[in-house]
């Protein structure tokens, strides 16, 4: 399962750089897309990090970040699609997926606090 997690988050960030890269180059745009592309590239690259935690403790804050991280994209997306800047039709299935990563992620925390 953590491959199949690695694998789906990696697609996702890759998704998001492809959404970035095709965003109106005015100043407002601009602005969203380098907050949206640091928070989403964020959630996979603290998910590696996070499979190789020294302790419980370090891969469930790691995990915790990823979540936020998680949360914040899921945020500037629906700022693009709400402030139409990127049509809600070329967002909803990103949009999707970062609800369905948020959801994966906030139960994979809260089972790892749970468990400390």
């Amino acid at each position: 399962m953590a491959t199949d997690l690695s694998e789906r988050l990696y697609n996702f960030a890759l998704k998001i750089v492809q959404i970035v890269r095709v965003m109106p180059k005015e100043a407002s745009a601009f602005e969203i897309g380098r907050q949206l592309l640091r928070s989403g590239t964020s959630i996979a690259a603290n998910y590696e990090e996070a499979t190789a935690a020294f302790s419980r403790e370090d891969f469930t804050y790691k995990m915790s970040i990823c979540f936020k991280e998680a949360k914040e994209t899921n945020f500037w997306l629906r700022i693009l699609r709400d402030s139409k800047i990127i049509s809600e039709s070329s967002l909803k299935g990103l949009i999707n997926e970062s609800d369905e990563i948020q959801k994966i992620l906030a139960k994979s925390v809260k089972t790892l606090k749970d468990k400390n």
